[in-house]
């Protein structure tokens, strides 16, 4: 197949079978996603959504690209929210590392009130999102794609890779 300029690479799969998961009060969202990822030996899939609500949130972005890679801590924002929120969206992949532990990437948006108006943040999922109330995690484990992670040597960090060439 001829490459393209415009992608770095593409794979075709399918899904095997699609796991729900109900996350109790008082529990770290991440902890739990990965609970159903190694409980259920999923070592490709996608987070299709999550909902519910949340007591805590740590939000992770990107503050400025960095002149020099790796990205560090230093290049990012952590903003922490301890108030109710509500899970409004959650999505992200799982995929195997070098090491062949599976990895799960997730980012994930939350409101909150703020006076009499609604505020909304966004970004990558850390430990530290707290359920409470409810919270459901939908996953899609997918078969007969070729992804996973590569070392990026220009990022000097391990990334996402489709397909047989990168």
């Amino acid at each position: 197949m001829e490459q393209s300029p415009l992608l770095e690479g593409t794979s075709i799969g399918s899904f095997k079978r699609i796991i729900m998961a109900r996350i109790p009060i008082g529990v770290d969202l991440l902890d739990a996603i990965y609970e159903v990822v190694k409980r259920e030996n999923i070592q490709k899939g996608l987070i299709l959504m999550g909902i519910g609500a949340l007591s805590k949130a740590i939000f992770r972005n990107l503050k400025v690209f960095p002149e020099e890679y790796p990205i560090t801590p230093k290049d990012r924002i952590y903003f922490e929210v301890e108030k109710p929120l509500e899970l409004v969206s959650l999505t992200g992949y799982i995929v195997p590392l070098l090491n062949g532990q599976p990895h799960v990437h997730a980012h994930f948006a939350a409101s909150t009130v703020i006076g009499e108006a609604i505020a909304t943040y966004g970004g990558h999922l850390e430990k530290g999102a707290i359920t409470h109330v409810k919270a459901a995690v939908t996953i899609g484990e997918l078969e007969g794609i070729e992804m996973g992670k590569r070392w990026v040597e220009e990022r000097k960090t391990e990334d996402l890779w489709l397909g047989s060439e990168m």
